[in-house]
């Protein structure tokens, strides 16, 4: 089974997971850490359960969900994994952060490993992701679905209650509203952990989400 770990992270409240199972295996799900302590407790968790981290992967190529990449990538060896359409936007970080919030980013980023394209999924352990492309919010944000557990780990196409914004560059309702339309196809079973904000479920998603009652 997995088992999964929440992290809020930084001034945006942002969402980062951890999720392994009993081979000990584990991904890192848009690390957004930014403060010292956030870092910290990320790696105390992974070293504590004794956990072996193999992916660093980014639902999409904003800045507060792969500000704290780097740490990752000197601690582990990992490199950022995303998909390929997010490109521009992960190579220019701190481009991202000065637009967005005025803020001055003085560090080296981690280097991309990989970048996703149509039909690839993510394995470890005992489990493996679906990359399910869902542009809308950036045009390569991307859920990693894991069909034998029903969970989804959604960034920012869909929140609870809400969907992600889509007035940035390279958002697109058109594309969210395409994008929307594939994630009903989960099942209602379906656990939804958000890239801000608390989880939810497909189920209730269908029945009170604006944005999927139609």
């Amino acid at each position: 089974m997995l088992n999964i770990q929440r992290f809020t992270c930084n001034m945006l409240q942002e969402n980062c997971y951890v999720v392994y199972d009993e081979t000990k295996e584990c991904v890192i799900i848009d690390c957004g850490a930014f403060y010292p302590e956030e870092h910290q407790a990320i790696s105390r968790f992974i070293h504590d359960n004794k956990l072996t981290p193999v992916h660093l992967i980014a639902t999409h190529g904003h800045f507060d969900h792969n500000i704290g990449n780097d740490v990752i990538y000197k601690e582990f060896g990992l490199k950022i994994e995303l998909r390929i359409e997010d490109q521009s936007l992960i190579e220019n970080l701190a481009d991202q952060a000065s637009s967005m919030l005025g803020m001055l980013l003085q560090k080296e980023y981690a280097p991309v490993g990989h970048y996703f394209t149509d039909g690839e999924t993510v394995a470890f352990g005992n489990h493996s992701f679906t990359i399910l492309h869902t542009p809308g919010h950036t045009p390569g944000s991307c859920v990693f679905y894991c069909e034998e557990e029903k969970v989804a780990f959604t960034g920012d196409t869909l929140f609870k209650q809400s969907i992600g914004r889509t007035d940035f560059p390279g958002g697109s309702y058109a594309q969210m509203k395409e994008s929307l339309k594939l994630l009903r196809s989960l099942p209602e079973s379906t656990i939804l952990l958000c890239g801000h904000g608390p989880q939810t479920s497909m189920a209730d998603e269908l029945r009170s989400n604006p944005y999927l009652i139609y």
